[in-house]
């Protein structure tokens, strides 16, 4: 993964970003010589974004087989929140 120095950014803005795009699929971002930040095309952005929500999903539905959920009312889901409380 190509690296971009927060410098580098400063001094070149927007198109060191997109120099570092067109060889690779993210740019890392660094300050003060620490990894800090991941730069990406928006299609790919999104295409991440879908996966975390379906292996969100997967993970609910893993939850029910199992057994592992409630089933109670809003209103006695909050009552019992503001008793833990």
């Amino acid at each position: 993964m190509r690296g971009v120095t927060a410098t580098d950014l400063k001094a070149k803005g927007v198109a060191a970003v997109e120099a570092g795009l067109l060889e690779d699929e993210e740019v890392i971002i660094s300050v003060r010589g620490r990894n800090t930040y991941v730069v990406m095309d928006l299609h790919k952005y999104t295409k991440f974004r879908e996966y975390e929500l379906e292996i969100a999903l997967l993970e609910a539905r893993a939850d029910i087989e199992a057994g592992r959920y409630f089933d109670s009312s809003v209103n006695d889901h909050m009552q019992q929140i503001s008793e833990e409380l």
